[in-house]
């Protein structure tokens, strides 16, 4: 499994936070490797709530539809893609900190079949999509 874990400070309260990360569509907002994000309901985002993201993996555009699992306000919020080669998952926490939360971004990519034998490979490409995601995201947080 291919992982990338980062915690950032937000100038946000938790409960800020998650309202603007729990819509997955604001990723092409902040995640470069994003090219496109929209939700595809209406409302409130809760469990079920699902969105059409279009990801960049080098020069490949990767159709997916990422559906909120878990939503705990204002703690938590998990929101997973299944793709035939793989799964994503990404687990979003938030935690109170001075005037802010401390929020943590843990995104796992699980290769399913033989793409699961060139996760090591993945992890490294992985790697770098998270840490360029990061620095907008930190952008995203501290309005």
């Amino acid at each position: 499994m291919a992982r990338y874990t980062t915690t950032i400070r937000s100038s946000l309260s938790p409960v800020e936070a998650l309202a603007r990360l729990a819509d997955f569509s604001s990723a092409a907002t902040w995640d470069p490797g994003v090219a496109s994000a929209r939700r595809l309901d209406e409302g409130p985002v809760r469990v079920g709530s699902r969105v059409a993201l279009v990801a960049r993996f080098g020069r490949r555009s990767v159709p997916l539809t990422y559906e909120v699992t878990e939503l705990v306000a204002p703690e938590r919020v998990v929101q997973v893609a299944e793709a035939p080669r793989f799964r994503s998952i990404d687990t979003i926490t938030f935690a109170p900190h001075g005037d802010g939360a401390l929020v943590t971004y843990d995104a796992r990519l699980e290769g399913r079949g033989g793409f699961a034998l060139a996760e090591p490979l993945l992890a490294l490409v992985f790697r770098r999509i998270g840490t360029r995601a990061r620095a907008g995201l930190e952008r995203f947080l501290n309005p």
